[in-house]
């Protein structure tokens, strides 16, 4: 049974940082992408990094270019999302997805199992 689950949301002030954690288990993810998606209230899912858990390609949303970045530790199976300069509008629900990597990366109908999610609200 495939597993996502994250950790390390909060509330924080704007300006702050956090770090999101997703570990994996259940499966071999070599041939997968890990994403972070968010979804705020009133607002569909959306897009915001992504790595290939082979060779660690990542990719970003232009929102948050330079200020968030995704990372993977293989060995603990587990991918990282340290988000730094968070904004109010940075505040929602955050989901680790796992999808093959023959979809494109950045739609969250390219994955196939998600995470529960993990709230980050950001105050100003």
């Amino acid at each position: 049974q495939v597993q996502l689950v994250e950790s390390g949301g909060g509330l924080v002030q704007a300006g702050g940082s956090l770090r999101l954690s997703c570990t994996a288990s259940g499966r071999t993810f070599s041939n997968y992408r890990m994403g972070w998606f968010r979804q705020a209230p009133g607002k569909e899912r959306e897009f915001v990094a992504r790595i290939t858990w082979n060779v660690g390609v990542t990719g970003y949303a232009e929102s948050v270019k330079g200020r968030f970045f995704i990372s993977r530790d293989n060995a603990k199976n587990t991918v990282y999302l340290q988000m730094n300069s968070l904004k109010p509008e940075d505040t929602a629900v955050y989901y680790c997805g796992a999808g093959p990597l023959r979809l494109a990366g950045d739609y969250d109908a390219s994955y196939d199992y998600w995470g529960q999610g993990t709230q980050v609200t950001v105050s100003s």
